[in-house]
């Protein structure tokens, strides 16, 4: 629910400037100035992109109202900046990956998404022909999530000093009744699930980037995960974690729930869900997808007795229907993640050290 004037965007007010030229068109200097240049960017791309009530009170900020029903409820805020390269990947771009990214961080803590706000840096001379198809990207997907842009910023910095564009996201959102996520309150015993095949992403984005050419296509994973989330939780409101796997992929996440929670965590590898060009590519590159980043999958630490019920809500639905029971959580009070390996054997899953696929997200 948004609040604000439900009536139409008025037309563009006139600067006294030719309108946009968004075909070959340049980010100049002036765009970043405040004036008439700032104006006519915001009002001829953003908020005719973006366009709701909120934002079309065209204030400094936006004054919203909870929605009926959310009395009692804590907020929830996230923000996430978005500095990917390349900006136009294998199933997305730098829009609306800045989108679910920020979404997905609310959904995680057990919240639905209500409204997000976007600050956008951009690099004099950046096209604005392409600027447009990133904005006309994080419109798609924000009407596509139903969680609307209802504030944000815009900032120009001189040529060579930037690398394009870089845009920060923060969401708001409500928690879901009765709801209590945390990285802490992982248990021995529970078990450990994800939604899909991981890797994509990473992959995705290295395979563009270096012009790589894979025997089958690899295409970002990148999606909102908070319609997934509340399935999950309408069937079993008793998770305990759930974490969107990004960079540092996998094997840093549980990582992180390990040490959050002093628990040790043991992984299945024949129970990862890996596409076999993922898994192709990486052994070709010496990567392990493990630690490549995904936008569009949930690991989820659960009471064991409730993972069957659960995998059958995610396969129900469209992101999770090749979700996988991976691994259990375990007593350790050196907080281990291991690997069960194909082959017998045991391996420890260390923390991802240096950067394995830099600017990924």
């Amino acid at each position: 629910m948004v609040l604000g004037d439900p009536s139409p965007m008025p037309p563009p007010r006139s600067h006294g400037t030719r309108p946009l030229d968004l075909a070959q068109g340049r980010v100049d200097m002036a765009h970043g100035s405040g004036g008439r240049a700032s104006a006519q960017l915001v009002e001829e791309l953003f908020a005719k992109a973006f366009d709701n009530g909120p934002l079309r009170q065209g204030n400094d900020g936006a004054v919203l109202g909870l929605p009926p029903g959310a009395e009692g409820c804590r907020l929830v805020v996230a923000t996430d900046a978005h500095v990917v390269s390349p900006i136009f990947f294998p199933g997305g771009d730098i829009g609306c990956l800045s989108v679910h990214g920020t979404l997905n961080d609310v959904a995680v803590m057990g919240a639905r998404p209500l409204w997000m706000a976007a600050a956008f840096v951009l690099e004099e001379g950046f096209p604005l022909a392409d600027l447009a198809r990133i904005v006309a990207s994080m419109a798609r997907a924000s009407r596509e999530a139903g969680v609307p842009i209802v504030t944000g910023d815009t900032k120009v910095v001189e040529r060579g000093k930037g690398d394009g564009v870089f845009i920060t996201t923060t969401g708001v959102g409500v928690t879901l009744p009765g709801v209590e996520l945390g990285g802490d309150r992982a248990r021995p015993g529970d078990a450990v699930l994800v939604s899909g095949p991981i890797g994509d992403h990473g992959l995705a984005i290295l395979g563009q980037r270096e012009e790589l050419a894979f025997e089958s296509p690899i295409v970002s994973d990148t999606a909102a995960l908070h319609g997934l989330v509340e399935t999950m939780l309408g069937a079993a409101p008793g998770i305990h974690v759930l974490r969107d796997p990004t960079r540092g992929g996998v094997a840093t996440s549980l990582n992180e729930i390990a040490r959050q929670s002093g628990v040790g965590i043991v992984l299945e590898e024949r129970a990862i869900p890996v596409r076999e060009s993922v898994a192709a590519a990486c052994e070709i590159l010496g990567l392990d997808p493990l630690y490549a980043a995904c936008e569009g999958r949930c690991l989820v630490v659960c009471p064991a007795g409730e993972a069957g019920i659960l995998l059958e809500a995610m396969r129900s639905h469209p992101l999770g229907n090749a979700a996988a029971r991976i691994g259990e959580v375990v007593e350790d009070a050196q907080a281990f993640v291991q690997m069960r390996t194909a082959f017998g054997g045991s391996r420890v899953v260390d923390w991802l050290t240096g950067d394995q696929l830099p600017r990924i997200c």
